[in-house]
């Protein structure tokens, strides 16, 4: 029982990184704009979110700089797909590029540790936060475990991503605003025949996504950690979008995914140098690389056919 509540606990953790960026995603893209450069607005709001926090000593301040460097990337995506038309596979991998190179380079230049930052004081990081009764309730049998170490104990940023997913559907499902972002995903020309704003919607879905992608890096180095590693990220954004297809992009499903995703994450940590029969110790850099084969395996044989938003990654030219 302890076993398995530390391996569920450990997957929240690791999964919800996974959640917010897939979210994030979701929104992009049921828009019709495709976004490879989760991972590099995730390494950016991880960068601004522990050297704000490290600088003001301030957890609040790292996560407003965060969200804001999130959205600015955000924000270019969108001028180079929406505005100029461009290419989105192209400007997504540019901006992994370009986050990628550039908090190594503010990173050094600012504090001198290899493109990382300090390490973090309490008040510059969110703490763990006890639900009421979760003291009361840890001494009862099997449902006192679960809820006082498995639901109770984790950080805001935590409770925040789960929120977000019946937030997402409610929004997606029963809003005017998620009608819009699925038909302008699917057929913008009858959107645009409507009388909206196809480019207005579709930046409102990119800043959105911006949002969400500065909270998962914010929740990276200022909730999972105590400041930014050089390249954090470790794949995650990719991780996301996988998780994204996976549950063929809806809310509910993607939640599943990225549980899945961040048990094997989870039980990979715990396998690291357990001896396994004929085989002997298995080898860290298989355990450290099975997430990513389950994720390859399950995405070619169990998934069906993924159909993506029919408009996905064309640019949009109105009519005359």
């Amino acid at each position: 029982m302890d076993l398995f509540i530390q391996i569920f606990d450990s997957a929240i953790r690791l999964s919800t990184p996974l959640l917010l960026a897939c979210l994030a995603g979701l929104y992009s893209e049921r828009s019709g704009i495709f976004d490879i450069g989760l991972e590099g607005k995730m390494l950016a709001a991880a960068f601004a979110a522990g050297a704000a926090s490290a600088m003001a000593d301030n957890v609040w301040i790292g996560l407003l700089a965060a969200v804001l460097t999130s959205v600015a990337f955000a924000l270019l995506h969108g001028y180079a797909c929406i505005t100029q038309r461009g290419n989105q596979i192209v400007s997504g991998v540019a901006i992994n590029f370009l986050a990628s190179g550039l908090t190594v380079l503010l990173g050094q230049a600012w504090f001198s540790r290899g493109g990382g930052t300090p390490q973090l004081s309490v008040n510059a990081r969110f703490q763990a936060i006890k639900l009421p009764g979760a003291e009361a309730l840890s001494d009862v049998p099997f449902l006192g475990p679960i809820y006082s170490e498995l639901i109770s104990g984790h950080n805001l940023l935590v409770y925040v991503a789960l929120l977000a997913v019946p937030v997402t559907w409610w929004v997606v499902y029963r809003t005017r605003f998620g009608l819009r972002l699925r038909a302008v995903g699917e057929n913008p020309a009858a959107v645009d025949t409507a009388g909206v704003s196809v480019i207005w919607l579709r930046y409102r879905a990119v800043i959105i996504c911006g949002l969400l992608c500065g909270l998962a890096g914010a929740y990276l180095s200022i909730a999972l950690s105590s400041g930014f590693n050089r390249e954090m990220t470790a794949g995650r954004g990719f991780i996301a979008l996988a998780a994204l297809i996976f549950a063929k992009w809806r809310p509910w499903p993607a939640l599943g995914a990225c549980l899945l995703f961040g048990f094997l994450d989870a039980a990979a940590i715990r396998l690291q140098g357990v001896e396994i029969w004929l085989i002997g110790a298995v080898p860290v850099q298989f355990i450290q690389a099975l997430p990513y084969i389950l994720t390859v395996i399950l995405l070619a044989g169990f998934i069906g056919k993924a159909i993506p938003p029919k408009a996905g990654g064309v640019p949009y030219v109105k009519e005359r």
